[in-house]
This record gives C-alpha cells, sequence and structure tokens, in this order.
C-alpha cells in the first residue's frame, strides 16, 4: 500500500495548529492509520490501537545504536559540536534500550520506590499548600512560575538530595536541555542544550562527588549504592539519570497543570462539579492528563521493517506516535473532545507504555492532586486574569504563563 499523504491541516509550525492541534489529529485518523510527514522524514501514528501496540513493541527502540552504527542505519551522525548533549541523553534509560535500560532501570527502582514516594507525600501536600498560600496572600498572579513549576522542581530536587541553594539554574538547564526533543530544532536551541548539558553535568559531578564521601537519605546516595549481581550504575548513567529524573520529573507536571487549570477555567461547568466533589479529584488528575496531552509526540525508530495497515515501514526509519491524537480517539474514549472529570475508564497513555512507561507516574500523580487539592482548599474563587499565552512548541505542550487572581 502506497504511503497516505500528510493532511495540510498537521502543521507543528503553524501557531494556529499549536493552539488547537485536536482537529488536524482527528483528519488524521480518518484518512488512515500511517502517514508520511516529508519535513520531518517521519511516519505519524495517530490512532490509539496503534500506539499503544507500537509503544510495546520490541521491534522498535528509542536507539539504534544497541545494534547498528550510523552508517548501517542509514542515519547521519549528530554533529561533533552537539556531543554533551548527546553523552548526556544517550546514557539515560529514557533513550536506551535492553540489556543496559533494563540494568539501570532495575537499579534505579531500588531508590525509586512506592514506599519512598509515599513517604514525600506530607512534604508535597505541606508545600502545595504554602505555594498556594504565596499566590493567595498575593491577591494572585501567574500559576506557572508561583505554583506550577516550584513543587515539582523542589520534590524532585529534595528527593535528589540537592540543597535549596543550588537548585536556582534546575529549571533553566532543563528547560534549554528539553528544547532539543523538538521538531527540527534550530542551531540556537542546540548551542543551549550543549551549553546547559555541560553545566548540568559538571554540577552534578560534583554532588555525586559528595555524596560517595557523605552519604545520605537521597536519591544520588541511593543510585551510588544500589547494586545488583555485580552491576552498578557509572558514572556518567548516574549524572544522566539525575538529570532525566529531574527533567521528566518536573517537565510534564508543569505543563499537566497550567493545561489542565486552563482546561477548567474554558469548562466552568467541570470546575464547579469539581469543587463541590473533591471526591472527583483522583479521575480529574487522569482526565486533564488526557485531554490536553503534556507530551504530545513520542518518538521509535524501527529496528526492523514493520507493517501498519497493509503499509510497510522499514528499518532505519522514525515513527511520530502522536499520544495526543490517541487519547483523542473515539474508537477508545466516548466524546474524547469533551472535558468529563468524572470519566472513568481513561487508558490515556499520557505516561507512556511497555518497557519506557514513566517509572515517575505515581510522583506526578501525587503532586497533580496535591497542587489541585491545595487550589481547591485554599484559592475556592480562583479565576482567569488574561488569556493564557501558549509556548510555540508542539512535542512538549505547555504555556509561557498562566495569570489569575482571586
Amino acid at each position: 500500500m502506497a504511503a497516505l499523504e500528510t493532511p495540510q491541516s498537521f502543521d507543528p509550525w503553524d501557531p494556529a495548529f499549536v493552539a488547537d492541534p485536536y482537529p488536524a489529529y482527528a483528519e488524521l485518523r480518518a484518512k488512515g492509520r500511517v502517514h508520511h510527514y516529508a519535513p520531518t522524514n517521519q511516519w505519524l501514528v495517530p490512532h490509539h490501537a496503534d500506539v499503544s501496540a507500537l509503544l510495546r513493541d520490541r521491534r522498535l527502540g528509542r536507539t539504534y545504536q544497541h545494534r547498528f552504527t550510523h552508517e548501517d542505519f542509514g542515519r547521519t551522525a549528530p554533529p561533533a559540536e552537539h556531543e554533551p548533549f548527546h553523552v548526556l541523553n544517550d546514557h539515560g534509560m529514557l533513550d536506551l534500550e535492553p540489556p543496559d535500560h533494563t540494568r539501570i532501570r532495575r537499579l534505579v527502582s531500588k531508590a525509586f520506590t512506592p514506599r519512598t514516594v509515599e513517604r514525600l507525600r506530607p512534604y508535597v501536600d505541606r508545600l502545595a499548600s504554602e505555594l498556594v498560600g504565596e499566590l493567595v496572600a498575593a491577591g494572585g498572579g501567574d500559576l506557572l512560575t508561583v505554583v506550577a513549576e516550584p513543587l515539582p522542581v523542589a520534590v524532585i530536587a529534595e528527593m535528589l538530595g540537592i540543597p535549596e541553594s543550588e537548585r536556582s539554574q534546575l529549571r533553566p538547564w532543563s528547560a534549554d536541555i528539553c528544547g532539543m526533543y523538538e521538531l527540527n530544532p534550530p542551531q540556537d536551541t542546540a548551542e543551549r542544550a550543549v551549553r546547559a548539558s555541560v553545566e548540568f553535568t559538571e554540577f552534578l559531578h560534583d554532588l555525586i562527588a559528595v555524596r560517595r564521601e557523605k552519604p545520605g537519605d537521597d536519591l544520588v546516595s541511593g543510585l551510588i549504592a544500589a547494586h545488583d549481581e555485580g552491576d552498578r550504575l557509572t558514572e556518567q548513567e548516574m549524572i544522566s539519570t539525575c538529570v532525566l529524573l529531574l527533567n521528566a520529573g518536573h517537565e510534564a507536571t508543569v505543563n499537566a497543570t497550567v493545561n489542565g487549570w486552563s482546561a477548567l477555567f474554558r469548562h466552568p461547568e467541570q470546575l464547579a462539579a469539581l469543587r463541590a466533589d473533591r471526591g472527583l479529584v483522583g479521575t480529574a488528575v487522569e482526565e486533564l492528563m488526557r485531554y490536553d496531552t503534556p507530551l504530545q509526540m513520542f518518538e521509535r525508530w524501527v529496528l526492523d521493517d514493520i507493517e501498519v495497515d497493509g503499509t510497510v515501514i522499514p528499518r532505519g526509519s522514525e515513527v511520530a506516535l502522536l499520544f495526543g491524537s490517541a487519547n483523542h480517539d473515539p474508537a477508545v474514549f466516548d466524546r474524547p473532545a469533551e472535558l468529563d472529570l468524572s470519566r472513568a475508564e481513561n487508558p490515556h497513555i499520557s505516561f507512556s507504555a511497555g518497557i519506557h512507561y514513566c517509572i515517575g507516574a505515581p510522583l506526578a500523580r501525587l503532586e497533580l492532586a496535591a497542587s489541585m487539592g491545595a487550589l481547591l482548599d485554599r484559592a475556592p474563587t480562583l479565576r482567569l486574569a488574561a488569556e493564557p499565552r501558549l509556548k510555540p512548541n508542539f512535542v512538549i505542550r505547555g504555556m509561557e504563563g498562566l495569570l489569575v487572581e482571586l
């Protein structure tokens, strides 16, 4: 079967598409199960069933370098000047495949258990209440900078054992590094990512050295101590793991918070229902993650030929799994375009699936519920003060700010 032409409505660089990509996703789903997109030379997969299946398909991988050289795979090696970013990124478990992924995830899991997350609950609840208290005392402000960002950054920094006095650069470093995950990032974005990678690496190298001498009750100390049948994390794997946990540990939570509250303000009847029934917080968190997905797309390399709906996607190709589209697939979700905080059946894939399922999903849920609960309790009249400002990014969907008042 010939490759389907991608509808013109799918344009990740068009501000109108970025503002509301969901109608374009519907057109993609209606036209077929897989589409070749020439501007990025990727195969777009928009349906929930296909995205879910391919996330679990071992013929695809986050990397190909465990099996092929760049030349064997028909790809060009990244520019030499980008090496600091790729060294940092390529040694984290998000961008590794078995056996290295299996080994690192097993070791990290020893220091990242549900018990660890649950032990954080009082701290998360207290911090959420304090941050919302600052917002209330000021009569409003930017929900992004006052509540959404500080909460998860502080939590993951606390878990890693990063002193409060040394946390100011964490969010800027993360933002610069994550810029490389957008489609066809420009040169200035790459330069910022490389600089942040160098600085973040040096910072964590020093922190790990301190923890080797004086271990504490923190995740870095746990990663140093973690071992299983002789396996340990290398220094670079520890650094890359810490960066991944920090970036992934707050980026999605920050965006889910502001995207979610923006959606609530646009659906006052749902917000009123939530304010009347705090028992909806659990399902509300899941529905808001589905409704306006923080990570719109997740990429995989085709390691061995696959076939989707009669179209052969050859080895060496890159597949773009459209999480945002999958989370609005009417084959899985009843009335997917509607926000329904009481939605009971909600198999969204915002936390991915398969071996790369988000290890921090329980923590993200805890943080989202804590900030939502604190805002409902302490700011019951919260409302928009200005039209929300979306970032121009497609892959990582978030906002420049969300101004609110009481």
